[in-house]
């Protein structure tokens, strides 16, 4: 299972919010740059960003930190966060990034990311977040009618092979990941599924693990200290 250390950026600093909620914002470093060399140091290879700026307009205020980390960072970057044309698309993986991550516009736009699947391959990624069963978009401050299970059934017919999955309930809380969710979709798909959403201990990140799942996030446990990032990256690959 691969880690990715989570980078959310907001006016160019490294942020973490709680449960999505942008009036519950913590900054904890003014240069991701240096949070993201802290990651490298310690053994990590991936690193997940997010625009929460871009998340909710669809524009890039962050794109030029996102360059600069991709190339001075020695990690290889995905990123997401308002991701919704191919201009965009084409600007991040211009920047470096290895992978990026499809959210509002893969529920607004089905059709645009079945041609992005087709065009760019493992390039593009889609992060489905999870409120109550139901998939949110714009930053999380709007729930869709689309359900979690039947959604993600639909990303994989359109030629989609990773998903991010986050239970927004679970995420900046602590309080443990979401195991019924992660073990219910792999079970009926065959996607790289990516656990996103309250992965707090190395219990959390050995179950994941026992799962078989691709991937997962580690956020704010990695800043207030909850996890140490060397003795995980161990974890996964014992």
């Amino acid at each position: 299972m691969e880690l990715f250390p989570a980078i959310d950026l907001y006016e160019g600093q490294a942020v973490r919010l709680y449960q999505g909620d942008y009036q519950k914002m913590t900054v904890y470093s003014p240069d991701p740059l240096q949070v993201a060399q802290g990651f490298r140091a310690a053994g990590a290879r991936y690193l997940h960003m997010v625009d929460l700026e871009g998340a909710k307009t669809g524009k890039t205020p962050n794109l030029e930190t996102v360059r600069t980390v991709a190339a001075r960072s020695g990690l290889q970057v995905e990123v997401g966060g308002g991701i919704r044309s191919e201009d965009v698309i084409r600007a991040y993986l211009d920047a470096g990034v290895m992978r990026v991550i499809l959210g509002t516009a893969a529920v607004t736009q089905p059709g645009f990311v079945a041609d992005m699947a087709a065009r760019y391959g493992d390039r593009i990624a889609v992060g489905i977040d999870v409120r109550d069963g139901l998939v949110a978009i714009r930053g999380w401050t709007e729930l869709s009618d689309r359900k979690c299970f039947d959604f993600c059934q639909k990303m994989e017919d359109a030629g989609v092979r990773t998903i991010i999955c986050t239970d927004i309930s679970r995420d900046g809380v602590l309080g443990g990941t979401n195991l019924q969710l992660y073990r219910a979709l792999s079970a009926r798909l065959s996607l790289d599924i990516v656990a996103s959403g309250g992965v707090s201990t190395l219990e959390d990140i050995r179950a994941l693990k026992d799962l078989g799942l691709y991937g997962a996030i580690l956020g704010k446990a990695l800043y207030t200290g909850g996890i140490d990032l060397a003795a995980a990256i161990q974890e996964v690959e014992a």
